[in-house]
């Protein structure tokens, strides 16, 4: 699993390839080639899933409170 600095680099990385319509990402030694603009806005909505995923911090407590309305 990647990191959320790689996760995070990787995005950005996409962003700017797609918003200069560029069809290759380059980052470090890989290198991908995307077909369609939409593969690369599902690649973006994956990474940015990925990245809510790995940057959420789990609920550890819940508190409730209730009252009888009197």
């Amino acid at each position: 699993m990647a990191t959320l600095a790689q996760l995070t680099a990787y995005r950005d990385a996409l962003e700017a390839a797609r918003y200069s319509g560029n069809r290759r990402v380059q980052t470090g030694a890989t290198s991908v080639e995307f077909k369609t603009d939409a593969e690369m806005l599902a690649a973006l909505n994956d990474l940015n899933r990925q990245i809510a995923a790995a940057s959420d911090t789990p609920i550890r407590q819940i508190r409730i409170s209730s009252s009888k309305g009197l």
